[in-house]
């Protein structure tokens, strides 16, 4: 998982955005970063990146197709939630991105809403991004298998187990230059 960002021709403020990749470093998934975002032109950094591997007390492993157990609708899935808010007094929308491991949608926003940037980012007439009915109001929700890069979701799936682990993936802050991994 990986938030990458750059400053496209024409915009005052630099961009970010999201993208999941399959590699054994981050160094291999330079390809996949500069062809996630052609219209950086190569101009491209990352802010932050994580190796996903625990997520709410589930392993999430990486493995190929064949190896792939099960397609059963009611098994859990990994999804990706780009939850907004806002702050009084703050000329911004802020956000706030997590992954969730439950069998559905409404699961997944079921969590979400214990978050404290979800109680704590809205107010009357600037309320949180989330709604029961529509799943993510305004900003994102995504299962991950579905928005890896078309060639990975020919090789590999997800596979998701529960597990007793209480430690969490490191994330990585900074500025990271590609030309430099």
């Amino acid at each position: 998982m990986l938030m990458v960002g750059c400053r496209p021709a024409g915009r005052n403020t630099e961009q970010h955005d999201i993208m999941f990749g399959i590699g054994e470093t981050i160094k291999d998934l330079v390809p996949a970063i500069n062809a996630f975002w052609p219209e950086a032109k190569g101009n491209i950094h990352v802010d932050a990146w994580r190796e996903v591997t625990q997520v709410d007390g589930f392993s999430v492993e990486v493995v190929s197709k064949e190896e792939s157990i099960t397609n059963d609708e009611n098994a859990n899935k990994l999804f990706f939630l780009n939850l907004g808010g806002y702050k009084i007094g703050e000329f911004d929308e802020f956000h706030y991105k997590m992954l969730a491991v439950s069998a559905d949608q409404a699961g997944a926003i079921k969590q979400a809403k214990l978050t404290a940037f979800y109680k704590h980012t809205g107010f009357k007439g600037a309320t949180s991004h989330i709604d029961d009915k529509f799943g993510v109001d305004v900003d994102e929700f995504h299962e991950v298998k579905e928005i890896l890069p078309e060639n990975i979701k020919q090789k590999y799936s997800l596979r998701i187990t529960p597990n007793n682990a209480v430690t969490e993936d490191e994330m990585h802050l900074g500025y990271f230059q590609l030309h430099k991994l």
